[in-house]
C-alpha cells in the first residue's frame, strides 16, 4: 500500500492544480504587504462578486427548488451532505426551518461527514469517506421520494461523492452545489447548481466566497420550496413557531397586518387558534369558525391564500 502512495500524490496534486477553488488569484503576490482597510476593500470587492455568480445559476436553481416541492408533496425530505464548511452550512439551513416555517425537525436534515462532531471542529478524514455518508443516507431510510443535495466547493469530495452515488441508485432527486465547472458532483446530479466565484483571496479557503455562494444557494433551494409550498402569504412568515417573546409579538404584528385589526384583535385570534398565525389570518378575514379552520386549510393544500378565496375572501 504505502508504494502506492507517491502515485496517488500525483493524482490529487493534478486534480487540485486544474481547479479554480484551488487557485491563487491575480494580484495576490502582495496581500500580506497590504494595509488593513486596503484588506478590507480588497475582500468585499471579491465577496461583492458572489450574488452575480449565483444569479448567472438561475434556471438550475429554480428546476432544484420545483424538483424539492414536487418531492415534498408527496411526502419526501430535503437531504444536504456536505464536509467542513459545506456540511455546516446545509445543517444550519436545516436547523432554521423548523422556527421559520414551522416544518417537523425530520422534513429537512443535515448531514456531515464524521457526525456531529465535525459540527464544531474538524474530524481527520472524514471528507474521504463515501462508504459513510451512502451509510448515513441508508440509516435514515432514504427513498426514492427523497432530495439529497451535495455541497462540495471542490465539487470531487468523495463523502459527497458516495451520498450522491447511493442517492441515485435509490432513485431519490439529486442536486449538486459546487464552485469548479464540470465538477464529479454535478456529474451524478439531476441537476447540477455550479456556482463559480472564482480564486479566493486566501487560496483554497473555500469558507470565503464559496461558502458564501453555498449559503446563498441553500437560502434559495428551502426558502423557496416553502414559498411554494404555501408556508408564506403576501411576502411574510405564516407558519412561524412562537417559541420566544420576539415571535409572540412578530405572530401579533403579522396578524395585525394581514388581517387589518388591531393588537387587541389580533392577540385573541391567536389565542384562540393556539397560536397558529395562518389560522388565525384566515379567521378574521373570512369569519368562519375557530373549530373549521384546520380542515379548511388541509382543503387548500396549506395555502392561507387558497384557503381565503375558498371561504369567502376577505371579510368586508
Amino acid at each position: 500500500m504505502l508504494s502506492d502512495e507517491p502515485a496517488r500524490l500525483d493524482r490529487l496534486l493534478h486534480e487540485l492544480s486544474t481547479l479554480t477553488t484551488e487557485a491563487a488569484g491575480p494580484g495576490r503576490a502582495d496581500l500580506d504587504t497590504l494595509s488593513t482597510i486596503d484588506l478590507v476593500r480588497e475582500m468585499n470587492a471579491e465577496d461583492a462578486k458572489v450574488p452575480a455568480a449565483v444569479g448567472a445559476r438561475a434556471t438550475a436553481i429554480a428546476a432544484a427548488v420545483d424538483g424539492i416541492v414536487e418531492r415534498m408533496r408527496r411526502g419526501g425530505r430535503l437531504i444536504y451532505v456536505g464536509a467542513g464548511t459545506a456540511g455546516r452550512i446545509g445543517i444550519l439551513d436545516a436547523s432554521e426551518c423548523p422556527p421559520t416555517f414551522g416544518t417537523d425537525p425530520g422534513l429537512v436534515v443535515g448531514l456531515i461527514a464524521g457526525g456531529p462532531a465535525a459540527i464544531q471542529r474538524a474530524v481527520e478524514n472524514s471528507e474521504d469517506d463515501g462508504e459513510a455518508a451512502a451509510a448515513g443516507l441508508a440509516g435514515l431510510g432514504l427513498t426514492a421520494s427523497d432530495v439529497v443535495v451535495g455541497i462540495s466547493a471542490s465539487g470531487r469530495t468523495p463523502y459527497v461523492v458516495g451520498a450522491l452515488q447511493h442517492a441515485r441508485a435509490v432513485g431519490a432527486f439529486t442536486v449538486a452545489i459546487a464552485q469548479n465547472a464540470g465538477s464529479a458532483i454535478g456529474a451524478l446530479a439531476d441537476v447540477p447548481i455550479e456556482v463559480v466565484v472564482g480564486p479566493e483571496i486566501v487560496a483554497g479557503s473555500t469558507r470565503l466566497k464559496s461558502g458564501t455562494a453555498q449559503k446563498l444557494v441553500v437560502n434559495m433551494l428551502s426558502t423557496l420550496s416553502m414559498v411554494r409550498l404555501g408556508k408564506t402569504y403576501h411576502g411574510i412568515m405564516v407558519d412561524l413557531q412562537a417559541t420566544n417573546e420576539k415571535l409572540k409579538a412578530r405572530s401579533v404584528r403579522t396578524v395585525m397586518g394581514a388581517a387589518g385589526v388591531g393588537a387587541d384583535e389580533a392577540a385573541r385570534a391567536l389565542e384562540a387558534v393556539d397560536g397558529s398565525v395562518k389560522r388565525a389570518i384566515l379567521v378574521l378575514l373570512t369569519g368562519i369558525a375557530v373549530e373549521e379552520a384546520p380542515a379548511a386549510i388541509e382543503r387548500a393544500g396549506g395555502i392561507l391564500r387558497v384557503a381565503i378565496e375558498q371561504n369567502g375572501g376577505a371579510r368586508a
